[in-house]
């Protein structure tokens, strides 16, 4: 297990615990992230679900927005769910004062596209990439993906809409996986992670 990546969740506000014992359970070493000088130390890192304004303004706060930037930019992987989506959105639709994004996913996101806490929904998603059956997705306040750049790669739809999309390095799920015990979705992150250390060490 020494080769396990280390990979961070950030750990502002969200389901961190349940990225953790994904992450672990993917083979990973799983920790949890507040402080810039922690970055540096990351093979890999979530952005979990929340509320992204508030992650948005916790991390300027906190100083690790624009490290975080930095990192995504130089090519440090990274997966976002639900709000940990809207994050890595070159751009937000709808936007809320003061709200910020680190980039790295050329697409547009619309918040709250799919209704309201009392309108959250599971429902079976095939993820390109991902063997086997569908991925149970747990949709909670979710945004979806009003359209995507060229650079970027669609590898899920639901309702016409689309709900998981990668971009180089950058991962990102409109859905929960962390939250079904279904921990592929993480599995195939980690993978991204350790290609991405093996490309680095070349």
């Amino acid at each position: 297990m020494n080769d396990a990546p280390v990979i961070g969740v950030l750990a502002l506000q969200g389901d961190v615990r349940e990225h953790l014992i994904a992450l672990a359970a993917a083979d990973a070493v799983a920790r949890p992230v507040r402080r810039p000088e922690e970055l540096a130390e990351l093979d890999g890192l979530v952005l979990p679900g929340g509320e992204s304004t508030t992650i948005s303004k916790l991390a300027v706060l906190f100083g690790v927005m624009e490290p975080l930037r930095a990192r995504v930019a130089a090519g440090m992987p990274v997966y976002g769910t639900c709000a940990g989506m809207i994050m890595l959105a070159d751009k937000i639709l709808d936007p809320r004062s003061g709200q910020e994004t680190i980039g790295g996913i050329d697409m547009i996101v619309r918040r709250n596209a799919f209704g309201r806490q009392n309108e959250s929904f599971e429902a079976a998603v095939d993820v390109k990439g991902i063997e086997g059956d569908p991925v149970e997705g747990v949709f909670i306040r979710a945004p979806w993906v009003e359209s995507v750049g060229a650079g970027a790669e669609v590898l899920a739809e639901h309702a016409g809409h689309v709900v998981a999309v990668r971009q180089g390095n950058v991962l990102a799920t409109s859905f929960h996986p962390e939250l079904t015990g279904d921990h592929r979705v993480h599995s195939l992150f980690v993978d991204m992670v350790r290609a991405n250390r093996t490309v680095e060490s070349l």
